[in-house]
């Protein structure tokens, strides 16, 4: 099976700076993650990922510094450059922002030097257990800068809480001409029934908005026991919902590897996909993902 994997992670614990990776015990949405205290560098990723004809991978920021967001492009750019150790993943790039930070457009410019930069994602629960709370979504500097990710040409990864997803379609609303990026299938919490109902009504009016997109990834962050069976209803809602040429297939490692193996992530899609048409899979495995990041291979020009 040939694969894109649209959202996976490195990190080098000596060479940058990951405060909830380097510092410990901070909060995180990452069940038991004390296992991924230890450096995941490509040549681990590209060992995880043998058993499949990897054509390209899409590296999401991992909360590196928030001090120097482009430090961590900056470094992957340079991972991606030594083609003999990485094969040239990643092969995109998706930064962190703060988009209420007074420096902002010299970050996104930062971001956007680098050739493999194609989107930013800035998580929008991140600090909503801070003393004070922050939503983003609630800050009108932040929402007056978010009109710089269509000006600097790039995607945005969304990520959220259940509980925000009205603001969150009225964020997508405003802004038709951006591509938003749904991670994680939204965050359903299966095992949360309230939470639940609210990702199936904010997955039924997102789906309802052309420019959104969704990657199925991070199962193992709301269920640590998940199977092909669990994620199943899932699956079916979201699927139906966005359709196939608006879904993407992605790994979520080395998170996921707190519960399931690379291999065995992507053997449960190749199942649950079985039946689709084959240009339906050629979008999910890897067509939809390099669309939505513009991404050009080897023997495209």
């Amino acid at each position: 099976m040939k694969i894109i994997d649209a959202h996976f992670h490195l990190w080098d614990l000596k060479e940058n700076y990951y405060p909830w990776l380097n510092d410990g015990n901070r909060s995180s949405v990452v069940p038991d993650y004390c296992s991924l205290r230890r450096n995941y560098l490509v040549t681990d990723f590209l060992l995880d990922s043998e058993d499949f004809e990897l054509l390209a991978a899409v590296h999401i920021q991992a909360e590196h510094d928030p001090s120097d967001h482009v430090r961590e492009t900056r470094w992957l750019q340079g991972v991606a450059d030594d083609v003999v150790r990485s094969g040239g993943v990643p092969q995109v790039i998706v930064g962190n922002v703060d988009l209420a930070a007074p420096d902002v457009r010299a970050v996104l410019e930062g971001h956007r030097a680098f050739r493999n930069t194609r989107g930013v994602r800035q998580a929008l629960h991140r600090r909503l257990d801070a003393s004070p709370a922050y939503d983003p979504l609630h800050d009108p500097g932040w929402q007056r800068n978010f009109r710089l990710i269509k000006e600097f040409d790039l995607t945005f990864d969304l990520q959220f809480f259940p509980e925000q997803g009205a603001d969150v379609v009225r964020l997508v609303r405003a802004h038709p001409d951006t591509q938003f990026i749904l991670t994680h299938v939204g965050k359903p919490y299966a095992n949360q029934a309230e939470r639940h109902a609210l990702w199936r009504k904010n997955m039924r009016k997102l789906s309802q908005l052309p420019n959104v997109a969704v990657k199925i990834s991070g199962f193992g962050m709301f269920d640590t026991a998940w199977t092909l069976d669990s994620i199943r209803p899932i699956l079916d809602y979201t699927v139906d919902l966005f359709g196939s040429g608006r879904c993407a297939l992605a790994s979520n490692y080395p998170v996921e590897s707190i519960v399931t193996p690379y291999r065995e992530v992507w053997q449960d899609y190749v199942r649950y996909f079985e039946d689709y048409s084959a240009d339906e899979v050629e979008g999910l495995f890897r067509g939809n993902t390099r669309r939505l990041y513009r991404l050009e291979l080897n023997g495209d020009m």
